[in-house]
């Protein structure tokens, strides 16, 4: 019996149409919709002062402080995940006043009502804070802060503009568990700590990035907790978000030009490939001219505080500062705030009472 060849072309082209909207309705669900761009037609509004940058894209930001016309120390504070230019976490009234401090916070790129930059990386975002300090006529030395996943801005200062810091100080920093210079065991018992929807995020932002969106999105398997703001944080945490304006930054604010290019892209490019290893960077105050501190809660939920240790066994010149009882939010505390402003500023942390290990 002769086959039936018109039946098996029939059967053929339905299976490729099937396969092909199959790849279709793939392609629509791991895309994610394009940002809503600030001040564009049916985008969010434009509430505050922006500056435009070389490439047309807009950072907005925040003054606090004295004027800068009369400041003596100038600081570029890069926020938090999640976090946006009223982060103003280590804005110290009394003492920004007393040392004649001026400080600009600025919504990271599509954050808030700052642009996104879908070319971003830890190069273009250290370009993005000179070039701020630049427009906003800042002068030839500033200090850079850096809170949890800022470090991005912290560590790419010291990497690609190191001739324009002043200082710089990184709080309670996000680390990157394939950071070659880390010993694998190392980092394999720091990553075993986390809970094991994070560990999955934190696995797909590495090695998928362009999975991250739908990972974080679909209704399947838990995404990241500290995207979805269910992370499990230490007691002292939690002590202080409930008596602090920990939570000044609202998530519709952060999340208003969308999720892909504001916190998604910050974990494919966290846990992502690094352009260099921070441990690699070179002292970039030899003749002690300016100092790097790295302050770090002993009871941070977050980040594993052995990873800080090693970073500042292999980078010496680095001042190291661990936090007894501390979190992730330790820059929350008074105390704690004063001595990182102090030690930066003025070296003055040998009249702090602060208890730190090196």
């Amino acid at each position: 019996m002769k086959p039936n060849w018109p039946e098996n072309k029939m059967f053929k082209r339905t299976a490729v149409v099937l396969f092909i909207g199959f790849l279709a309705w793939v392609y629509r669900t791991i895309t994610p919709p394009p940002p809503k761009l600030c001040g564009s037609p049916g985008g969010p509004l434009v509430t505050g002062p922006r500056v435009t940058l070389r490439d047309g894209r807009h950072l907005a930001y925040s003054e606090y402080g004295v004027s800068k016309n009369v400041a003596s120390y100038k600081i570029v504070y890069v926020h938090g995940f999640g976090g946006c230019r009223y982060d103003d976490s280590v804005f110290h009234p009394e003492l920004f006043e007393e040392l004649k401090v001026y400080m600009v916070t600025f919504d990271r790129p599509g954050y808030g009502e700052s642009d996104p930059d879908p070319k971003r990386t830890i190069r273009s975002f250290a370009l993005d804070i000179e070039e701020l300090a630049d427009k906003m006529e800042l002068g030839s030395k500033i200090y850079v802060i850096g809170f949890s996943i800022g470090q991005q801005g912290a560590w790419g200062s010291l990497k690609y503009i190191p001739h324009r810091l002043a200082g710089v100080a990184l709080i309670a920093p996000v680390v990157n568990y394939w950071w070659s210079s880390f010993p694998r065991n190392l980092t394999t018992a720091a990553y075993k700590l986390q809970p094991v929807e994070d560990k999955w995020a934190v696995r797909v932002s590495h090695y998928v990035p362009w999975l991250v969106y739908w990972w974080n999105t679909q209704k399947w398997f838990p995404g990241s907790s500290v995207m979805a703001v269910r992370a499990i944080l230490s007691a002292s945490d939690m002590k202080l978000m409930a008596s602090t304006r920990a939570n000044i930054c609202k998530q519709d604010y952060v999340r208003q030009q969308g999720l892909a290019e504001s916190l998604c892209r910050d974990m494919s490019i966290e846990f992502g490939k690094w352009e260099f290893d921070p441990m690699e960077i070179e002292n970039p105050f030899p003749n002690n001219e300016g100092s790097v501190h790295l302050w770090h809660g002993d009871e941070d939920t977050l980040v594993p505080v052995s990873l800080q240790r090693y970073i500042a066994k292999k980078l010496p010149w680095v001042h190291y500062h661990e936090l007894q009882g501390a979190g992730h939010m330790l820059q929350y505390d008074n105390d704690h705030k004063e001595a990182i402003l102090k030690s930066l500023l003025t070296s003055l942390l040998e009249s702090q009472n602060v208890s730190f290990a090196s």
